[in-house]
């Protein structure tokens, strides 16, 4: 029997419409079950599609970028997923400001702004992220953040099926977050920049991306820094001093290269990561007495398996409802 949910998505949608779709490919730690529908959203009438059925229907709904802050249950998730396609790309100069599509991937986007010769945003080609996402948690690294630049978004409300203008000063922009509506998907943002040498620039994204060969787990399945820093402090230096890197449950490990990293490995689950985020929290709770906070989204409900045992190795080398 069909799902009326996916019919009657695809009878109104302009993008594409896939029932039982699997996230675990859309997500960097390649771990997860299927959404009950996911839907390519190429444009406006797209969404208000979606947000139409999910209040018809009463049925959660979560955006997609590029998955790189996302844990998604192993059994799935009973909700619509929405990725941005590429009507949602692009960019366009005007003066010392840029407007940019909400699924435009970071780290090619700071290229582009560096060959424009624009400064100030290399910091962005560390982030495995979109601009949407990036907006939404305030996304930042090597003491930059999205703030910094942001002058307004542009946001589709599902809940009303209409698109808004929001001045960055009113979406509460703070450490890796923002108060943003729950039923509000960034379609685009708006940043000011300052002119720059391009050349210097691009030295400046292949110094960040050396550091970042050098320092972290680029060629392993990983969702980046698992955890948010504490103030005045690393949570990859706690976590290392707790004695955890190189904790291994099942698939999923504390990465030996930087400690605020779980790397996955083939027949990983998402058990496997939240019983590692679990007793890594556990660890710096006893070690230092702080409570570590996890980035990384979690869709569906995952629970850790406190009955699974623990490896370690000795080896050192960051959902609505409309």
């Amino acid at each position: 029997m069909s799902d009326p949910v996916v019919s009657e998505l695809a009878a109104t949608c302009h993008g594409k419409v896939e029932a039982d779709a699997s996230l675990a490919s859309l997500t960097t730690l390649r771990v997860g079950g299927p959404a009950r529908v996911l839907v390519t959203a190429e444009q406006d009438h797209d969404l208000a599609a979606v947000g139409e059925v999910c209040r018809r229907h009463r049925l959660p709904w979560a955006v997609i970028g590029r998955g790189s802050n996302l844990l998604v249950a192993d059994a799935g998730w009973p909700g619509v997923a929405i990725v941005l396609g590429r009507g949602y790309r692009g960019l366009e100069l005007v003066g010392e400001r840029l407007r940019v599509g909400a699924a435009e991937p970071l780290p090619s986007l700071a290229v582009r702004i560096a060959d424009a010769g624009y400064r100030g945003f290399a910091w962005a080609c560390s982030v495995p992220g979109t601009i949407g996402g990036a907006v939404r948690m305030n996304a930042g690294a090597h003491g930059a953040e999205l703030r910094d630049h942001l002058v307004e978004a542009e946001l589709f409300r599902l809940s009303t099926g209409t698109r808004e203008l929001w001045p960055a000063t009113t979406l509460g922009l703070a450490y890796r977050s923002s108060e943003l509506p729950a039923d509000a998907v960034v379609v685009a943002a708006t940043l000011a920049l300052d002119r720059g040498d391009p050349e210097e620039e691009r030295a400046a994204i292949a110094r960040i991306r050396a550091w970042r060969r050098t320092h972290q787990p680029l060629n392993e399945p990983n969702c980046g820094s698992v955890f948010t820093n504490p103030p005045g402090d690393s949570a990859g230096r706690l976590i290392d001093v707790a004695g955890c890197k190189g904790l291994r449950v099942g698939g999923a490990e504390v990465s030996r290269r930087h400690a605020n990293f779980i790397v996955t490995r083939p027949g990983a689950t998402a058990t496997d990561v939240a019983t590692v985020i679990e007793r890594v929290v556990a660890a710096v709770e006893s070690d230092a007495g702080l409570t570590l906070r996890p980035e990384v989204r979690r869709l569906g409900t995952v629970v850790a398996d406190h009955d699974l045992p623990t490896s370690w190795s000795t080896d050192d080398p960051e959902v609505g409802r409309p």
